[in-house]
């Protein structure tokens, strides 16, 4: 079974060479593997995460401090329906194409779905297991071999991943390996078939970078600025609450989390109140105490400290407090904020947030909002609230973004028979279902020609 390196020790290197050489001699094995082969090993993978449930939560709860009731959903039941939807499917995935060929119809064609070989998974600290093990089932369903690696900043969930990794797979075929960036970084040398890399834009470069070296087919699922278009006559009561629900959620630390709002200047405090509202019903008590254990705390203090710094500079610069305004350094708590008359200038209106504080910016019509989006990274996600259908598909025609979700917020994500993904600046490839299978698959072009 695979044994993970838990330390940055100086023989390091050598085991993950020697685990990386194990597994290109053994990936031509697991590459002609039959759907009922990958169906058992995606059987023990869900096995073994069904029996360390209760570990899991204990683990993501002791490195993030996320509600139990989040953990249960994102880290556990999420990554057990994706398993069983690899399953459910996988016969389905697997079947060759049949082409009818345009210029001999005796011959015939077809094209195959085929592994792409040794894959590296390289997982964030948001979403510890459920964003390491949802692309693993992918990977593990197309008929490849795997290297995981965890963030650091969430020891305690790398620990029980490991586990879970060693009761369900040999190392020849799947490995994880802790440690902190220096793992990483020797990992990154190797001349890996494909790499999946969920997290930063910045890191996101360094591994496009590393792939390069040698070629590597990549999958970048990165962030930006979400934005959030409100526009006349939407629902302003049901918007603010969604606002408030993804705010809190995983303390905002979410890739497709709302980073700012463009509102009319009329339908404004009618948001803030819903905002308010709902934030007061969702966290605090009655004598105004925030529930500590109904909100992520944010990792790690330098991520408190980047927050704060974004909070600061747009507070010196006028904007303003309209809901929470709190940042608890001591636990590193933030309450769900709402800041108005945001401005361009403002960093928090240039660097992604990942925090549970949210600007508004009033516009005028459309096109103001349009060309501003466009004048910025692509982001990751696109949020639309609107009545109005040519609205609607000026938005949609007119800018770019990994996904939209009109009138909700998240839906795009949810929705398995949707790709996930990111654009340019918000990423590259996308992933869920089906095309999870499909980025962790190479489309093999087979023809045959008749015998004479």
């Amino acid at each position: 079974m695979s044994s993970p390196t838990s330390q940055n020790s100086p023989d390091v290197p050598a085991a993950i060479a020697r685990v990386f050489a194990l597994q290109q001699e053994h990936q031509w094995d697991v590459k002609a593997s039959s759907a009922a082969q990958r169906k058992a090993k995606l059987q023990k993978l869900l096995s073994a995460v069904q029996a360390h449930s209760d570990a899991i939560v204990a683990a993501v709860k002791q490195d993030t401090r996320k509600p139990e009731h989040e953990i249960r959903i994102t880290e556990v039941a999420n990554v057990v329906a994706n398993i069983e939807r690899n399953i459910a499917n996988l016969d389905a995935w697997m079947t060759p194409v049949e082409v009818v060929p345009s210029l001999n119809k005796n011959d015939s064609a077809q094209i195959v779905m085929e592994a792409r070989g040794v894959c590296l998974i390289l997982g964030p600290w948001n979403f510890p297991l459920g964003l390491v093990l949802g692309p693993l089932a992918a990977a593990v369903a197309a008929g490849n071999c795997c290297i995981v690696k965890l963030t650091d900043l969430c020891p305690a969930t790398a620990s029980v991943a490991s586990s879970i990794i060693r009761a369900a797979f040999d190392e020849n075929e799947v490995a994880v390996f802790e440690g902190d960036v220096d793992v990483a970084t020797a990992l990154l040398e190797l001349p890996f078939n494909h790499i999946f890399f969920t997290g930063s834009t910045r890191v996101g470069k360094l591994v496009m970078a590393a792939a390069a070296k040698h070629l590597a087919s990549v999958t970048l699922e990165l962030g930006g600025k979400s934005p959030v278009i409100v526009d006349d006559g939407a629902d302003v009561q049901k918007i603010g609450a969604d606002l408030a629900g993804a705010k809190q959620f995983n303390g905002g630390q979410a890739c497709i989390c709302p980073d700012y709002v463009f509102i009319k200047a009329s339908q404004q405090d009618s948001l803030i109140a819903a905002f308010q509202a709902k934030v007061k019903q969702s966290l605090y008590t009655e004598d105004g105490a925030i529930k500590k254990e109904a909100i992520a705390q944010i990792v790690n203090p330098q991520n408190f400290a980047r927050i704060k710094r974004l909070f600061d500079d747009a507070i010196a610069k006028g904007a303003r407090v309209a809901v929470g305004g709190v940042l608890e350094e001591a636990d590193r708590t933030i309450h769900p904020t709402l800041l108005v008359d945001a401005r361009p200038d403002m960093l928090i209106m240039q660097e992604e947030i990942f925090g549970p504080v949210l600007p508004l910016m009033t516009y005028q019509n459309i096109d103001e909002v349009v060309a501003y989006i466009n004048e910025r990274g692509k982001p990751l996600a696109l949020y639309i609230y609107s009545d109005d259908q040519a609205n609607i598909d000026k938005l949609l025609n007119r800018t770019s973004s990994g996904g939209v979700t009109i009138n909700g917020i998240f839906s795009h994500y949810l929705e398995n028979q949707l790709p996930f993904g990111g654009v340019n600046q918000s990423g590259t490839g996308s992933y869920h279902g089906f095309f999870g299978f499909k980025t962790f698959s190479h489309e093999r072009a087979v023809y045959m020609h008749r015998k004479l």
